[in-house]
């Protein structure tokens, strides 16, 4: 059984000036959502952000700013050219849409190429890849427009691959139970005080959104044997959180990527005596007003490969 986890994500923010983007409400969204060829499952809201559960990852909604990550072979492309053609192009002072490379790229309905061929007869701006073409990588698309960020203004993403052991052999069982995945990934620990909303799939699979006043953090596993896939993606300071160590020590990838947003943290995130090796890295100063930054790590075990019947 296969199922693509690897995401794709886009993050716009707007002026203030116009209306609160959570007052556009529920219908609004659910176009949205739909347009990308996903619907919304459960919706968590407080004072600041409405988060959105969905059929293929996760929606968060602030009064100036969305997030939208879509899995599997959505067309996340198509929601993002539908909200261009809602929102008057002088409020939207940034955005950014981002790829990673699919574990079967040939099943997808568009490539990156394709998405920015489209988005870029809507809007001038710049794409860039990091990483190595024939390993792991991340496309970002963004608006060629100044911005300056707020200081607290950061993002993560956490993505592994390959995860094994008996943590990962219980995503993949039949008896899973919410409360027990909750429990193995320590949720309660590491999100303390935040409200949260989870689904569990069948088959197999599990997501999660977690929001305490204008944080957020939303997990999302496909637990597949041979695609295993994990994504991890918050606006927390990471450099000062044992987030990252304790998610590798319980899901145990074969390799995993750190990307951040104006985020300083790769000496800081590691486990020590960690068994990863960092393979790639690679920073670049956006127009848009943020620093991208790219690590590729991998497992020394991570070399040993069986040979695969077909």
């Amino acid at each position: 059984m296969f199922f693509e986890g690897s995401e794709k994500k886009i993050e716009m923010v707007t002026s203030p000036e116009w209306v609160s983007l959570r007052a556009l409400g529920r219908s609004f969204w659910a176009e949205m959502v739909a347009r990308a060829r996903a619907d919304i499952l459960a919706v968590l809201s407080n004072e600041h952000c409405d988060a959105y559960l969905l059929s293929e990852s996760s929606l968060f909604v602030w009064h100036d700013r969305f997030l939208m990550l879509t899995c599997g072979t959505t067309t996340l492309v198509d929601a993002a050219l539908y909200f261009f053609e809602q929102m008057p192009p002088e409020h939207i002072r940034c955005a950014r849409f981002q790829r990673k490379n699919e574990y079967q790229p040939h099943l997808q309905k568009t490539s990156f190429m394709d998405d920015i061929d489209r988005l870029s007869q809507r809007v001038s701006g710049c794409a860039f890849r990091l990483g190595y073409l024939d390993g792991h990588h991340n496309y970002v698309f963004h608006l060629d427009k100044p911005y300056e960020p707020a200081i607290d203004d950061t993002s993560s993403e956490l993505l592994m691959y390959h995860i094994k052991g008996k943590n990962a052999d219980y995503l993949c069982s039949e008896y899973q139970r919410i409360k027990d995945i909750r429990r193995l990934l320590k949720l309660h620990q590491l999100f303390p005080d935040f409200a949260l909303s989870d689904w569990l799939f069948k088959p197999c699979g599990y997501s999660m959104n977690a929001i305490r006043d204008n944080r957020y953090a939303t997990i999302h596993i496909t637990p597949h044997k041979n695609s295993s896939y994990v994504s991890f993606a918050t606006n927390l300071d990471l450099a000062n959180s044992p987030i990252v160590p304790i998610l590798l020590k319980q899901l145990n990838p074969g390799c995993w990527d750190l990307i951040g947003f104006n985020s300083r943290w790769p000496e800081k995130v590691l486990p020590k005596n960690t068994p990863y090796q960092c393979l790639s890295t690679c920073e670049i100063q956006l127009s848009c007003g943020y620093r991208m930054g790219f690590n590729h790590f991998q497992h020394s075990d991570h070399r040993k490969v069986q040979a695969e019947k077909l």
